[in-house]
C-alpha cells in the first residue's frame, strides 16, 4: 500500500462535548488534513471508544486523537486513557484551558500525552498544524501497521462459530464476521472450496482457509504463541487469569524466566466481565478485557513467554523439575509452578440447555453477542457479580434483563454498589426463588420454563437469550495423584496442608510448606483454585504476586 493510500484510510479523531467547539476543530482539520486523511469527530468519551473500535474491527489506522480536558461522565484524560487500549500507537493531545495546565502535565505520565494544546489554537497555522504536522510525521515513522483481519464465516446460531468469534475477541485479535446465508459470506466459502456444510470457515491473515479448526490450530495461525521457547525455564504459571497474569508480571519482572500457559484466553472469568468497579486504581471502573489487555502487555514487556490454548494434563516431579505435561503429548520443566488454573461455570442441568449450548444458552458473558440482544428480552441466572455486571452491561442494549436468582435475595454473594446499580435501572428486573426448569427451541433457543422454588409454579416464556452464571467449579481434575485437594478439588496449601501441626505424609522436607505451597515443593496456587480464596480480582493478583515472592526463597533453599 502507499503512503498515500494508507493516509486516505488513516483517521485523525477530535473528542469535545462542546458541539460548537467540536465542530470548529473539525473544520480546521478537515481543511489542512482533510484531503489525506479522515476526520472522525465525537461529542462524548463514550461515543469516541465505541468509534474506536468499529474503526478496530475494521482494520483502519488511527493516527491522532485530541479530546478535550473538561468533558462530563469521562473527562479527556480517563478518555486517553481507554483509547489506549484500543490503538496505543495513535498520538494523543489533550485541548485544555490554561487554569488546567496542571492536570495536563499529570497526563504525559497517565496516558503517555504527546501534547496538549491550549485552547483557543488560532490561529491553527501558528498554534495547531505544526503540533499536528510533527505527531503525523512522528506517527508516519512508527510501527503503526495493522495486523490483517482475519475472516470468520459461519451461521449465527452455530454454537461452534459462537466459539470462534469468542475466542478471537478474548485474545484480541482483530476479525470480521460474515454469515454464511449473506453474498459476502457465500463469496468467501466459494473462494476457500467450501459449501457451508462444514462450518465454521476461518479464512486467516494469510488467505488460509480453516474449516472447523480447534483452538490450537486456530490460535497457531493467527499468530498467538502456542510453543514454549525453550524446555527449561524458572516458573511456568499454569492459568491466565488475574492470578496468572499477576505471577506472571511479577516473576519476569524480577529476572524469572517465565512462561504462561493457558488453555483458552488471557483473563480467566475476569477477562469476561464487562465491568469491574472495586478494583484499586481504578475509580471510573475498567472492563475484564482492558485489564486483561494491560497485565497481558505489561508481562510480555517483561520477558514473560504467554502461550494460548495450551491444555496441561498433568504435572510431575522428576528430581529438582517439575514437569508440565499437555495433551499433546509434550511438555516443558521449570525449577517451580504456580497453580492459577481458575475455576469454570457449572453447567445448567436444565433438559434442552446442553442442546442449545451456543445457540442461544450462554455461560458466562458472551460479550460477542451483546449487540445483538438489541431490542429483546435477556434472562440471566445467578445472584452473584459476574451476573450484576452482566446484567448492566446487556441492559445497553436489551429491551429487559431477568435476573433469575435462586436465594430470596441478592445480598449474599453481590457487592452493594452492584446491588444499587439493578435497583436503579429503569430495564432491569430480580426474580428471586426462581430457576429454569427446561429449554426449548428447534436449532436456536425460543422459550424458557421457569419454576418459582417457594409454591412450585411453572411459567413458560418467550426467550432468545440465556446467560448462565451459576457459581463454580475449579479446573483441577488433572491433578489428581500428584496435589492435595479438598472435597471440592481446590488445591490444599500452606496452613490448609498442616491442621494439626504437621506436614503431610509425603512431605521430605525440613521446613513446613510454604503459605501458598501444595504438598508439592515448589508447586504453588494462587487465586480461585485455592481452596478458602476470597473470590475477588484483587485477592488474585496480589497472590500471584505473593506466589513469586514464595517462589524465590524456595529458589534460594533449593
Amino acid at each position: 500500500m502507499t503512503q498515500a493510500a494508507e493516509a486516505a484510510r488513516t483517521v485523525i479523531m477530535t473528542v469535545d462535548d462542546d458541539p460548537g467547539v467540536s465542530r470548529a476543530v473539525a473544520r480546521d482539520l478537515r481543511r489542512r488534513y482533510g484531503a489525506s486523511y479522515r476526520i472522525v469527530r465525537a461529542e462524548s468519551g463514550e461515543s469516541a471508544l465505541e468509534a474506536l473500535r468499529e474503526l478496530k474491527l475494521r482494520g483502519d489506522l488511527v493516527a491522532v486523537i485530541l479530546a478535550d480536558y473538561r468533558m462530563p461522565r469521562m473527562n479527556g484524560i480517563e478518555f486517553l486513557e481507554q483509547a489506549l487500549d484500543i490503538y496505543p500507537g495513535a498520538r494523543r493531545v489533550l485541548l485544555t484551558a490554561y487554569a488546567d495546565t496542571g492536570a495536563a502535565i499529570d497526563a504525559i505520565n497517565v496516558v503517555d500525552l504527546d501534547h496538549y494544546l491550549l485552547k483557543p489554537w488560532d490561529p491553527p497555522e501558528e498554534k495547531l498544524y505544526p503540533v499536528l504536522d510533527d505527531l503525523l510525521e512522528a506517527w508516519r515513522r512508527s510501527d503503526h501497521r495493522p495486523v490483517p483481519s482475519t475472516k470468520v464465516v459461519g451461521h449465527r446460531w452455530s454454537a461452534r462459530s459462537s466459539d470462534v468469534r469468542e475466542f478471537l475477541a478474548r485474545n484480541q485479535v482483530p476479525y470480521r464476521w460474515y454469515s454464511a446465508d449473506e453474498p459476502e459470506g457465500r463469496r468467501l466459502l466459494a473462494a476457500a472450496g467450501e459449501d457451508g456444510t462444514r462450518l465454521p470457515v476461518v479464512i486467516t491473515p494469510d488467505g488460509t482457509p480453516l474449516v472447523e479448526p480447534e483452538s490450537v490450530d486456530l490460535a497457531a495461525r493467527v499468530g498467538l504463541a502456542t510453543t514454549p521457547e525453550a524446555d527449561f525455564y524458572d516458573l511456568v504459571v499454569i492459568g491466565g487469569g488475574p492470578a496468572g497474569l499477576g505471577a506472571a508480571v511479577y516473576g519476569a519482572s524480577e529476572g524469572l524466566r517465565t512462561v504462561l500457559v493457558e488453555r483458552s484466553a488471557t483473563g480467566g472469568q475476569a477477562g469476561q466481565s464487562s465491568r469491574i468497579e472495586n478494583y484499586l486504581g481504578f475509580p471510573d471502573g475498567v472492563s475484564g478485557a482492558q485489564l486483561t489487555e494491560r497485565a497481558r502487555r505489561q508481562a510480555t514487556k517483561f520477558g514473560a513467554e504467554i502461550l494460548t490454548a495450551r491444555e496441561v494434563t498433568g504435572l510431575e516431579v522428576n528430581g529438582g523439575a517439575r514437569v508440565v505435561r499437555f495433551s499433546d503429548g509434550s511438555s516443558v520443566a521449570a525449577h517451580s509452578v504456580i497453580l492459577a488454573t481458575g475455576v469454570s461455570y457449572r453447567q445448567l442441568a436444565a433438559p434442552g440447555c446442553d442442546e442449545l449450548n451456543g445457540c442461544g444458552v450462554f455461560y458466562g458473558s458472551a460479550l460477542t453477542e451483546a449487540a445483538a440482544c438489541q431490542g429483546h428480552d435477556v434472562y440471566i441466572v445467578g445472584g452473584a457479580n459476574s451476573a450484576g455486571q452482566a446484567a448492566m452491561y446487556l441492559s445497553r442494549f436489551a429491551k429487559s434483563v431477568t435476573l433469575l436468582v435462586r436465594g430470596p435475595d441478592l445480598t449474599a454473594s453481590m457487592s452493594h454498589y452492584l446491588i444499587q446499580q439493578i435497583d436503579r435501572a429503569p430495564n432491569i428486573s430480580v426474580r428471586c426463588g426462581a430457576v429454569v426448569e427446561s429449554a426449548h427451541g428447534d436449532g436456536r433457543l425460543e422459550r424458557l420454563t421457569l419454576r418459582d422454588t417457594d409454591s412450585g409454579g411453572t411459567e413458560l416464556v418467550d426467550a432468545r437469550w440465556l446467560f448462565v452464571f451459576i457459581g463454580a467449579a475449579p479446573l483441577t481434575g488433572w491433578l489428581d495423584g500428584t496435589v492435595l485437594r479438598d472435597e471440592r478439588g481446590f488445591i490444599l496449601a500452606g496452613p490448609d496442608l498442616t491442621p494439626d501441626g504437621r506436614p503431610p505424609a509425603d512431605w521430605e522436607l525440613d521446613r513446613p510448606p510454604y503459605h501458598l505451597e501444595t504438598n508439592v515443593p515448589g508447586v504453588f496456587v494462587a487465586g480461585d483454585a485455592r481452596a478458602e480464596s476470597a473470590k475477588r480480582v484483587a485477592s488474585a493478583v496480589g497472590e500471584g504476586a505473593m506466589a513469586v515472592m514464595l517462589v524465590h526463597r524456595y529458589l534460594e533453599q533449593s
